[in-house]
This record gives C-alpha cells, structure tokens and sequence, in this order.
C-alpha cells in the first residue's frame, strides 16, 4: 500500500470565542457555513462574515456534510490534518489529507473525505473524466493508512468522487481481492466489475468502527442508482451507464453469494449481502456506499447531522445570540438535508435563530422558514454579475456580512444591560 511515511503536520487551531451562558443580546455569533463552492473554502467563508460583523463576538464553525471540504472543515475546528500518497481516481498518485483526533475518553477519530483522494478535482489537469476506469483505490488507503496509525473510528465522508465502482477500489486497498473467473485480480473501475467471478474478503482490513457520513439515500442499482443518476455527472454517455450498471449488478450478485463477506458471522453472508444493494446510501460516491456497508459493517448517518455532533455544536450554540449559515448556492438541493438546513435544525434545539449567506439564493421566504433559516443574504444581491461574485466573493461577502449584522445584531439599548 502506498503512502505509508507521512506524519501529522501543525495543528490548526479553531479560534473559538467563550460564549456567554445565556441567550442575552450581548452573546456570541456562530458562523457555521459549508464552502462556496469554486470559490471560498468553509474557514475562509467563517473568515470574511467574522471581518464583515466586527467586534461581534463569535465562535469560528465552518461545518460540512461529508462532501468536498469536509476535511479543511475539521482541521478548522482542532483536528490534525496528515497527508498521504496515494492511487487517484485514474491511477496516478496525489497528496491527499484526512483529519486525526484523540477523545477525551480514549481512542482516535479519523475523518477521511473520499473527494480528497478519489474525488473529480483529483483528475489530472488538462485530462477529462474516466468513468468506466475510475477507482475508489486511494479512498482505501487514507483509511488503512488512519487504522494503521491508530484509529479506533473512521467518519467517511461521501461526495464529489469521480469513480462509479461500487467502492470495489476501497476494497481491494482494504485488502479483498475481486477475482475473474481465471483468479485473477480485476483492474481499477467500474466496467472491470463485469467480469467480476470470485469474491476474497478474508484478508480486509479490521480494528476500526466505520461510521459513513453522506446525506445522499440512493440505493446501489436502478433507475435511482448509482450509475443511472450519478454516472453522466462523472461523464458517462448513456452507453457507459450501462456498461457501469452492469458491473454494478455484478457486485452486488457476487457479493451476495459470497460466504463470509465482511466477516458475516455464522455463514449469514448471503443473507445480510441481499439487502446491502438497495439500502439507502448504497449508491453514494458511485456506489462506494455499497462497498463500506458490506466489507466494513459501516453505519450511515446524516452528514451534517453527524459532523456537527463531531464538532460539538451545540455546546457552542448554547447561549448564543444568532448562528450564521450558508452556502454557495441555497436551492432546493439546500431544502433536502444539506449543510445549511441541518444547521438551522440544530441551533433550533436552542431556540437561536439562524440566517444564512450564499453566493445565489433560488428558493423563496416561506420555504427558508419551514427550514428554519429566518433571512437569506445573496452576493448577487450586491452584485449581479456572477463571474465578479464568483471572483471577489471574500470582499463581496463582508459586505454582505455588514448588513447581516445591521439587520440582526443591533447594539444595545442606551442604559441597557452590558
């Protein structure tokens, strides 16, 4: 397995403000936004609203829902970043990172984000996508390199791969061997899976709790599957859909009667593989939520949800004075469990009232209320050109964090209560 010398770099601390033990006025803000994609990251999102608020007491929370960011997101928030060689999505090796740290009640959380090692932007510059080839290898890695080091719990994070291999890449790197019907190992991607004979479980990687962390509830095959849904995003033509649902299909049939699977107790193998396809989150990451499930005995939890708990929300929100969400674009994707609506319901616990900042906004007010969200602040507000939006996005959203705070955060009464 590659990457096996790479050590822990600085930590980066999250900066964190004490927060007040009650909801007076004069309380902190979180500011807990996703990144904007193609052009801020999560801490450089926190960054701009904290300049454009001022002398507003804040707690620094960039979060994710498991996808693109997840790590920087953590290492934001106290964990240690490492770096590893390892296989990217077309074979070649990059540097990817995953996030390290130890619990107060002893053992080690590794946080691995797919994309980092597998994900579309690992593509090589200048090349276009590969989807019948495109392995989840590296992914497989980052997380035997973790439970090698000492990791007694692995968060995977799920989104933005470039890969439609049922996680079969992840697998083999864990240790499983997927064999033809000559006993030879199969090559990287999802096509090669059609010709998928033989399945060797026996000498996968354990020691570790596996907890998968994506809010995507597509099952491994059909017309809402992996490859059918996800495949043309990865740059498969409707030939290649089939040729990938094919291989997909296989997996699952192999893996199905294959005994012993992910070390299945009593010969149950068969029987627990049955379900694993159609459960939902099997077809996440091109299907690589299939393969965490069946080889890993992994449980899928809600993204957001999970980070956030990761990140001790609500130990930060208690007493809090407003929480500041967003994303770059808040559309209906927004409505369906993503980043901004899971932080809203969160701070709601805490009866803190949240308004969220965004590149675009495209749904209307009675639908971010239902989702908990009071306000929405858009840089298209500001500044109706995209590409500007796009290009100035930091000095953009101070600005925009201004009328955030002039809207929400009004001083004190004179006389008041400090």
């Amino acid at each position: 397995m590659s990457g096996q010398a790479s050590g822990h770099v600085a930590r980066e601390t999250a900066g964190h403000a004490s927060a007040p033990a009650s909801g007076h006025a004069s309380g902190h803000v979180v500011i807990a936004p996703d990144k904007f994609r193609g052009s801020l990251t999560s801490p450089e999102v926190v960054e701009h609203v904290a300049a454009g608020l001022g002398d507003v007491p804040v707690v620094r929370l960039p979060v994710a829902d498991g996808g693109d960011g997840t790590v920087d997101a953590v290492v934001a928030c106290g964990f240690t970043r490492v770096e590893v060689e390892v296989t990217g999505p077309t074979g070649l090796p990059v540097r990817a990172s995953y996030a390290v740290r130890d619990e107060p009640g002893g053992g080690r959380v590794a946080v691995v984000e797919l994309a980092e090692a597998s994900g579309l932007r690992r593509l090589p510059e200048g090349e276009g996508p590969a989807p019948l080839t495109a392995t989840s290898y590296g992914t497989g890695e980052l997380i035997a390199h973790a439970v090698r080091h000492g990791a007694t719990r692995v968060v995977l994070g799920l989104g933005g791969s470039a890969c439609t291999d049922g996680g079969a890449g992840m697998a083999q790197a864990l240790g499983a061997r997927l064999l033809d019907a000559g006993g030879a190992d199969l090559p990287h991607g999802g096509a090669a899976l059609r010709a998928l004979d033989k399945i060797d479980a026996s000498g996968v990687l354990r020691g570790a709790e596996v907890i998968v962390a994506s809010d995507v509830d597509n099952p491994l095959l059909g017309p809402y599957g992996a490859a059918a849904v996800y495949g043309p995003q990865k740059g498969a033509a409707p030939d290649d859909v089939a040729v990938l649902e094919a291989g997909l299909a296989r997996l699952a049939a192999v893996a199905a009667h294959t005994h012993g699977l992910a070390g299945a107790a009593e010969h149950d193998g068969v029987v627990r593989s049955m379900g694993v396809a159609g459960t939902p989150g099997a077809g996440a990451a091109g299907g690589v939520g299939f393969a965490a499930l069946a080889f890993l005995h992994a449980e899928i939890r809600s993204g957001i949800e999970y980070l956030l708990e990761l990140q001790d929300f609500d130990r930060h929100a208690e007493g809090a004075r407003l929480v500041i969400t967003g994303e770059g674009s808040l559309d209906e994707q927004s409505l369906r469990g993503k980043a901004p609506v899971g932080v809203a319901t969160a701070a709601a616990k805490h009866g803190v009232p949240v308004v969220a900042v965004c590149g675009r906004r495209e749904i209307g007010d009675d639908d971010l209320r239902a989702a908990g969200i009071e306000a929405a602040y858009a840089l298209t507000d500001i500044e109706p050109d995209v590409r500007r939006c796009m290009a100035e996005a930091g000095p953009l959203l101070e600005r925009l964090a201004r009328r955030v705070a002039a809207a929400h955060l009004p001083p004190p009464a004179p006389g008041g209560a400090a």
